[in-house]
């Protein structure tokens, strides 16, 4: 098998793995964009990602390692095995899964200075705050917070 149809398997074994992830998360098929400062990389982002993540590590440390493609004689035979492309996709889902976990770190950071900053959360909002995904966590703070301004100024 030519080498780079065994790297286009690997990284669209890793790409699906991106889209796994993107179907697991909270964001769904989001498209790339900037949230109060925040990247978020939305599922094209995850698909690359993951892509990428595979593409490597076959690359690395599988069997893509062992592949000589300055060599000028022809190798006899270049085996893509089922396990490469099963290691593809579940390093596609966890390398996707890894930059998404890294943007909610930052939204949840963001919504921590949001509530830092605001003079008071009403103690009904604030006990419930937390349920939900991390992007919905900020927006429901950032409502709260207006809404405890609104208040005051009253």
């Amino acid at each position: 098998m030519n080498p780079w149809w065994c790297a286009s398997l690997i990284s669209i074994f890793g790409g699906l793995g991106g889209v796994v992830t993107a179907l697991l998360s909270d964001n769904g098929f989001a498209l790339p964009r900037k949230e109060s400062g925040v990247w978020c990389p939305g599922a094209i982002s995850n698909v690359l990602i993951g892509a990428f993540s595979a593409f490597s590590s076959w690359s690395f440390y599988g069997s893509g390692a062992a592949i000589e493609l300055a060599d000028k004689s022809p190798r006899s035979v270049i085996s893509l095995r089922f396990s490469a492309l099963a290691g593809a996709f579940l390093v596609g889902v966890a390398g996707a899964k890894w930059i998404t976990n890294e943007v909610d770190k930052r939204l949840l950071k963001e919504t921590v200075k949001v509530a830092v900053n605001s003079k008071k959360l009403p103690k009904e909002q604030s006990e419930h705050i937390t349920e939900g995904s991390p992007r919905q966590v900020l927006h429901d703070v950032k409502e709260a917070c207006a809404a405890c301004v609104g208040i005051e100024a009253a």
